[in-house]
């Protein structure tokens, strides 16, 4: 039997004005994901505890069948282990942004999608202005998204707990930013270097004038913080081999942790120019050898931070016809299977940022006896019966004997 998870980030959405009603998900032109849908069922689900705030790596977590209530220690830590950064069992991650501030406002938490040389620049003057405190240390990830790692040196070494509060800087788009800064225990430290680095930004020639015409970068955002977190193998808890293909560190690291294969894909951008295509052939070529494949795609979630309404249902459209399609059609050519379609958290257009509520799933594939749905979508979705209040009992009951 092999195993395929679509996961279209923050596709989950409101009834848009713009779409005379409709949600981008009952907008969009979606024949492979209604297929699943009219030949299996469709439900929903709530990947994110109403006391967890919401984004992918407590909704990823609920979808691979990790209780976050449990197991969620913070979202740096895996992509930590996406970068092959080790931490030591009392180390923290936390995850340093390149943003844009401008007049008090959020003006863009990708910093204009910072180029990667540039922030190799800016997180060289950050390491050299941290070189007097050799437990701080830089890592320059992809554009803006970078990380930073406290090296304890013990266990009663510890600047953080768990009231120690930070605001993704996506959850900010457009929106003053003065109330939302690091607060609790260690706070001052992350606010000490997120206020130096706004000097340090402005000695960088090459931020400040950017070859690409966009807004320099203003200074470091920081947040995400958490420890190693201790996952069970997912061989050991579901009994099957796993590959995940995305272009975002967190998956990438969650990947590693659950012992999967994390496959990288040549024009998997993590962003609206993704190569759909190319991530569906990835998937196909994967699962020859592997029993579950997860294929996670961003675009869609990108789209709802910016946004751009149109943006997210081209990014649907393209999911549908270059991911689903070809691969439930070599699922259905190579034998007994099961594909799901569902996104980790929705993303509102309207407020540009995650959300929690309940999200769409549909499963088809062997043993599976349709219902008599046949759209998948929210609204479709909430005149259904079936209805798991919990995310992490999504997986094992897609692993599981289905009846409905």
């Amino acid at each position: 039997m092999k195993y395929v998870l679509v996961i279209p980030d923050g596709c989950a959405d409101e009834p848009q004005d713009a779409l005379g009603g409709k949600t981008p998900l009952q907008a969009a032109f979606l024949p492979h994901m209604d297929e699943v849908v009219s030949a299996g069922i469709l439900g929903r689900t709530d990947t994110v505890p109403a006391s967890m705030p919401s984004g992918s790596d407590v909704g990823t977590m609920s979808l691979f069948g990790y209780d976050p209530l449990v197991f969620h220690t913070g979202r740096a830590p895996l992509e930590a282990a996406a970068q092959g950064i080790e931490l030591g069992p009392h180390d923290w991650a936390i995850r340093c942004n390149f943003v844009t501030i401008d007049k008090g406002n959020m003006a863009s938490f990708t910093a204009s999608q910072l180029p990667n040389e540039v922030g190799a620049e800016l997180i060289g003057l950050l390491q050299e202005a941290t070189a007097d405190d050799p437990q701080w240390e830089f890592h320059q990830g992809v554009s803006y998204r970078n990380l930073l790692v406290y090296r304890a040196k013990d266990a009663d070494d510890q600047p953080f707990d768990e009231g120690t509060t930070t605001i993704p800087p996506h959850d900010l788009t457009d929106q003053p930013v003065g109330q939302d800064l690091p607060s609790g225990k260690g706070s001052d430290l992350l606010l000490e270097l997120m206020e130096r680095s706004k000097k340090l930004f402005k000695k960088c020639k090459a931020n400040q004038k950017r070859s690409d015409g966009n807004p320099p970068a203003t200074q470091i955002w920081l947040w995400g913080q958490g420890s190693r977190p201790a996952l069970t193998p997912f061989q050991e808890q579901f009994g099957k081999s796993g590959a995940v293909i995305t272009a975002v560190d967190l998956l990438r690291g969650l990947g590693r942790l659950l012992g999967w294969d994390v496959i990288e894909v040549e024009g998997a951008t993590g962003y609206t120019d993704t190569d759909y295509a190319a991530k569906g052939r990835a998937a196909i070529e994967t699962l020859q050898n592997t029993d579950f494949v997860v294929v996670h795609v961003e675009a869609t979630d990108e789209a709802s931070h910016e946004g751009e309404v149109h943006e997210k249902i081209k990014a649907l459209e393209n999911i549908d016809q270059h991911i689903v399609g070809p691969v439930h059609e070599y699922l259905r050519e190579q034998g007994d299977y099961r594909i799901l379609v569902c996104p980790d958290h929705p993303t509102f257009l309207r407020t540009k940022t995650h959300s929690h509520g309940y999200v769409p799933f549909g499963i088809c594939g062997t043993r599976v006896r349709p219902d008599q749905s046949n759209k998948y979508d929210e609204v479709s979705a909430g005149a259904s019966n079936l209805l798991l209040p919990k995310g992490h009992q999504l997986m094992p009951f897609f692993f599981g004997t289905l009846t409905n």
